[in-house]
């Protein structure tokens, strides 16, 4: 994945924040919403594009594209910047293929210990019974 490519294929748009803020929120629009299109990218393979899709199901929409919200700053370069890297962020964890887990093998002395300690229980159960005559 090339970091500077794929910021090429990014678009922003900014809109005014929303909630409290006074007069400065009803004047300047400091929000910045990032929208990637995952089918469009000329920067990830297919296998890439698969590989983020199914990673990021519940953050794409019907169409396979990501949007990202920044509100954090008042100003609208900070927003891009921080909505541009937790962008980066999400791509990057998303493209890391987990390693495949390797089951592990249950030592002998733990199954006998187990078998042991279940014999024993058994026999403390059997003892605790009225004897037959």
């Amino acid at each position: 994945m090339d970091k500077e490519k794929i910021i090429t294929e990014l678009t922003f748009k900014a809109v005014r924040s929303s909630g409290a803020g006074g007069q400065n929120v009803n004047k300047v629009s400091s929000k910045v919403v990032l929208t990637f299109d995952l089918n469009a990218s000329q920067s990830l393979s297919e296998e890439e594009k698969e590989l983020v899709s199914n990673k990021l199901k519940s953050k794409l929409t019907i169409e396979n594209i990501l949007i990202l919200n920044c509100d954090e700053d008042r100003s609208q370069l900070k927003n891009k910047e921080i909505v541009t890297k937790r962008f980066l962020e999400i791509i990057t964890k998303a493209l890391i293929i987990p390693k495949a887990r390797k089951p592990t093998k249950i030592p002998r002395s733990v199954i006998e210990k187990r078998l042991k300690n279940k014999a024993s229980n058994s026999e403390i159960k059997q003892n605790r019974k009225k004897p037959d005559l």
